[in-house]
């Protein structure tokens, strides 16, 4: 393989990583440099998937080994298109900052990962909004920041190249603008920022790392061939923007992707136990808030809410803040310590009932209101969880945003019509589930009577979506 400039790929790999997903895995001793730094090394103590571990007991793996597959997928994607299209002009630089973007993209996830942004934070933040994304880009920032990383002795410009790195990471302001958003790279480089997070089509290879990793260690199968889209990997211009595009023969294996992520939001993510234990850890963490301090910048104390505000505090938060709660003998977190101790030991908080029927947060409080009347018991020990689970562009089908190409002639880019495609579509993209769950113990009879209730209250819609993993 030979880009165009300089010899910053033709360093010698300094380290081969042995990934069970992937192989042998070689970094770029620039790679290597930001592995090995606490901020970086922090990913080891952060679960991929939250608490999915306490229902299937070998998704123990962390955010650190993900980082690194996505590091790899992105560096074997450039390098195809390089090898198969030098007219793109790929430079040594390009090949090192998507590596670099792959390998940082995931540094600002909190503790359990999404359980942290979708659950824990909205609880104690309300009315803020706030993205791993962009806790990853401060991270980023941090870690350049406190470590000697000598870039431009690998070919790197600053700071051209690390408004690259960034935009790979978190993305434009708003994807509908007219104008080119990006300062990294002009727009004849469009595709490069299809690689890592694809705001397109949501085809890329952090997907196809967490595809392949996630199944694995679940024990689950996938059924997406990451391999072959890349060997089928090419770049059209669509209308003035270069985009990433397949032969029109995978289109297939595109929706085997996409159905992929649903049955495993369907099957693990959004698992029912899965979801109830993920409750219950947010409920404790947010209960010892007020009461866990950690110390950031120039010697200020955070609370954990506080910690994305300053990545010196952040970096010493991780999973193990689970551990702190449940072995303290703290007063203070005697409440959260509690609700730990109920999941070692399995008394998790009680199933009710789901629905697929609308029903508001108002309706639900309305209902939860008047069964704790009835049954002599506490309305805020009910619990609405809204799951919501599609193809990755919520109601919208995501391939009608890819581009295809023929044998015949491979740089015309057009999409697929429906009489092209022999893969069974779902009649919906999307799918909403309500789930109804109880904080504390109780017998059988009541919960049977209250599932009776909410039945009659809530009875089930005609007709449901069908789609099934």
């Amino acid at each position: 393989m030979v880009f165009p400039i300089t010899q910053c790929c033709l360093e010698s790999y300094s380290k081969v990583f042995n990934d069970p997903i992937h192989g042998h895995v070689e970094m770029h001793p620039l790679l290597v440099r930001i592995i090995d730094t606490p901020q970086f090394q922090r990913l080891r103590f952060i679960k991929q998937l939250g608490g999915a571990c306490y229902v299937y007991p070998g998704a123990t793996h962390n955010r650190f080994e993900h980082s690194i597959g996505v590091s790899h997928l992105a560096g074997r994607l450039v390098k195809e298109l390089n090898e198969r299209q030098p007219e793109l002009q790929i430079t040594c630089r390009d090949f090192l900052c998507v590596q670099i973007a792959g390998l940082c993209h995931d540094l600002g996830h909190g503790p359990f990962s999404h359980l942290f942004d979708k659950m824990f934070i909205p609880k104690v933040s309300r009315g803020k909004t706030w993205k791993h994304e962009d806790a990853s880009v401060a991270m980023f920032d941090h870690l350049v920041d406190q470590n000697e990383l000598k870039m431009e002795q690998h070919g790197l410009v600053l700071p051209e190249d690390l408004d690259f790195i960034r935009e790979q990471i978190a993305g434009p302001n708003d994807r509908i603008i007219q104008e080119w958003p990006y300062k990294g790279r002009p727009v004849e480089k469009s595709f490069l920022y299809e690689i890592i997070a694809n705001k397109r089509n949501g085809v890329d290879v952090d997907k196809w790392d967490y595809f392949a990793r996630d199944s694995y260690y679940l024990g689950l199968q996938s059924n997406f061939d990451h391999d072959r889209f890349i060997n089928f990997a090419r770049v059209c211009d669509v209308d003035g923007e270069y985009q990433i595009c397949t032969r029109d023969k995978e289109v297939d294996n595109l929706y085997d992707m996409f159905h992929t992520r649903f049955c495993l939001h369907r099957r693990a993510y959004q698992h029912r136990v899965v979801n109830l234990i993920e409750l219950m850890i947010a409920d404790a963490l947010v209960k010892a808030n007020e009461h866990i301090k950690i110390e950031g910048s120039g010697g200020e104390m955070f609370r954990m809410s506080d910690t994305i505000n300053d990545m010196e505090a952040y970096t010493k938060l991780t999973d193990h803040v689970f551990e702190e709660i449940l072995y303290s003998s703290s007063p203070e977190l005697a409440e959260a310590r509690e609700i730990l101790e109920n999941i070692t030991h399995r008394h998790l908080y009680k199933f009710v009932v789901d629905s697929r029927r609308e029903i508001s947060q108002d309706q639900f409080e309305d209902w939860a209101r008047d069964v704790a009347r009835s049954w002599n018991l506490d309305a805020k020990d009910f619990v609405r969880s809204v799951i919501k689970m599609d193809y990755g562009m919520k109601e919208d089908n995501p391939i009608d945003q890819m581009r295809f190409y023929s044998k015949k002639d491979p740089t015309k880019a057009f999409k697929i019509s429906d009489d092209q495609v022999l893969y069974l579509k779902p009649k919906s993209f999307s799918q909403q589930q309500i789930r109804i769950y109880y904080k504390k113990e109780i017998d059988e009879q009541t919960m049977d009577a209250i599932k009776g209730d909410w039945r009659s209250n809530f009875p089930k819609p005609q007709v449901e979506p069908q789609n099934e993993c």
